[in-house]
């Protein structure tokens, strides 16, 4: 079980996030949708402490967070239980797909390096892209390289994956190979937080969708729920913007 309670987060006297509660079952994919500015990255951002939020408390596997009193122990332990998969890959430039994945066994989990080569050449094999674990992010495509983000993320065995806008950098034809990996994660019941504008694969691959609005959550359900029956007036004209109502 995860459980974020009353997260509020400012940026000067902007209030970006205003008291969000949220639970996610273990196993469980839940997608954030929403315009931009609407605070759903900054969300993200927070649960992870790559940004602090001013007010609330976060838990994960066993682990809570207070995020006005807390210590960096404490941080680091939260973070041990999430996996993090950024819009614009931030993959190692100077380390290969198999170093970039073997990092984080090697520096958290302290992981004989051998031991981690080996962990990320599997996970290499799982995604695809065995044949490119010697080759650096700029030989690979954007798809590639998000592919690579997420098996850097996957590594870790994480109680929660976060993606970030993982498509939105992506040139077209790059989208679906990310996206089905993504959906193979799900298969896998891999819990799951994703932000997106992909509609299709919220209403594919999630068990809740929830629209966020002005630093709140608006509206969540089931994804037939959210795209069919829409009750809130801001739900209701995103989804005519983006042309699925």
């Amino acid at each position: 079980m995860i459980e974020i309670k009353n997260i509020h987060k400012s940026f000067g006297n902007s209030e970006v996030l205003k008291g969000i509660d949220l639970n996610i079952e273990k196993g469980e994919i839940v997608v954030i949708i929403g315009s931009s500015g609407t605070g759903k990255s900054t969300l993200l951002r927070c649960i992870n402490f790559l940004e602090n939020a001013d007010k609330g408390s976060i838990s994960i596997g066993g682990v809570s967070v207070n995020t006005q009193r807390h210590s960096r122990a404490e941080v680091r332990e939260l973070r041990k239980k999430t996996g993090f998969v950024f819009q614009n890959y931030a993959l190692f430039a100077h380390m290969t797909a198999k170093q970039n994945i073997a990092e984080g066994l090697i520096t958290v989990r302290g992981w004989k390096k051998q031991q981690a080569y080996d962990k990320a050449l599997q996970i290499l094999k799982n995604i695809g892209l065995a044949d490119k674990a010697d080759s650096y992010p700029i030989a690979l495509s954007g798809g590639q390289q998000q592919r690579v983000g997420i098996g850097r993320a996957m590594a870790l065995s994480p109680d929660l994956l976060l993606f970030d806008e993982p498509t939105s950098a992506l040139d077209p034809e790059w989208v679906g190979e990310v996206l089905a990996l993504m959906k193979n994660l799900a298969q896998d019941h891999q819990t799951m937080l994703v932000v997106t504008h992909e509609m299709q694969f919220a209403k594919e691959v999630a068990d809740r969708v929830i629209f966020m609005a002005e630093g709140n959550i608006v509206e969540q359900g089931k994804p037939e729920d959210i795209f069919n029956h829409p009750q809130d007036e801001r739900l209701k004209r995103f989804l005519r913007k983006v042309g699925t109502l």
